[in-house]
């Protein structure tokens, strides 16, 4: 009887036991699952890019992969200029500010904790109507002409006939990188026409005879003709070897050090994956073929 009342006394504890077991391994589960969610960076289901007009077209490209690979995700981009979007970030009204200039051209925001990720190359291009006869442009040429020295073609041996200067507006970085790599920081003529974008720039040297702009190579068309610049004509490994020279690296700025989901989409930009598929396909140069 004893024995029996032993062996019932056993298997009782041995049952409690492996129920025991059994109910921390449930436990567990969920502590796993918790681990593995917490690795993921989303912690917002909506974020702001906005600024550069030249970035615009990529930024897009990327927030949509990005929204694709991240169920619930909304990413909203727009332009309106690289001091817009600087400024936009500065104030906290966006969560990242595009732009094709260093935060140091606007020095009234150097202090305002904008964190800076260079995400891609952007090679600029000078273009004229097609009605224009030359074909190249040195530094010095291109510099009399956005500043109003020269007016005329056919001070820089093309025909007689005016030239008409189509530009961006004050808030742009296209405008700002011209200025300061080809001009050397001199600000264009008051009688240079300021577009709002990079493709009302393009229709109106398009569309008005003798007219002469800046562009991204990556909007360059058919309707306008690219010039050389000191005899180089671009290609992205004229740029990347040092032999052309209009070029800046497009920006995207945080306040603060990017975290969550912020972090996670400039991650993408920057990751090999999408950097080697879209950013050659889209006009422009990665950062990691520039020689430092």
């Amino acid at each position: 009887m004893f024995k029996s009342k032993s062996r019932i006394a056993i298997v009782g504890t041995a049952l409690i036991a492996l129920l025991a077991l059994a109910g921390c391994g449930q436990a567990a589960a969920p502590q796993g699952n918790a681990s593995s969610s917490s690795a993921a960076t989303i912690d917002k289901k909506t974020i702001t890019a906005a600024g550069s007009t030249a970035i615009q077209p990529l930024a897009q490209l990327a927030a949509k992969d990005f929204m694709a690979k991240n169920a619930g995700v909304q990413v909203n981009i727009s332009g309106g200029g690289s001091f817009t979007g600087l400024n936009n970030v500065a104030s906290g009204s966006i969560e990242i500010g595009s732009s094709d200039v260093f935060v140091d051209a606007a020095p009234e925001l150097k202090d305002k904790g904008l964190v800076d990720h260079q995400v891609v190359v952007e090679p600029f291009l000078i273009i004229v109507n097609k009605d224009v006869t030359v074909d190249d442009l040195t530094q010095a040429q291109l510099t009399d002409i956005f500043t109003g020295k020269i007016t005329n073609w056919k001070d820089v041996g093309g025909k007689d006939a005016k030239i008409t200067i189509i530009g961006r507006a004050a808030s742009s970085g296209s405008r700002a990188t011209i200025s300061k790599v080809v001009m050397g920081g001199k600000d264009f003529t008051s009688a240079a026409t300021a577009q709002d974008s990079t493709g009302n720039l393009i229709t109106g040297v398009e569309q008005t005879p003798g007219s002469i702009g800046y562009i991204d190579a990556a909007y360059l068309k058919d309707s306008v003709k690219a010039l050389k610049y000191n005899g180089v004509a671009y290609t992205a490994d004229a740029v990347t070897s040092g032999k052309y020279a209009i070029w800046s690296y497009g920006h995207m700025y945080t306040k603060g050090e990017a975290t969550g989901t912020v972090k996670a989409y400039i991650d993408y930009i920057m990751s090999a994956d999408f950097q080697n598929a879209n950013v050659e396909k889209a006009g422009f140069i990665p950062v990691n073929k520039m020689k430092k």
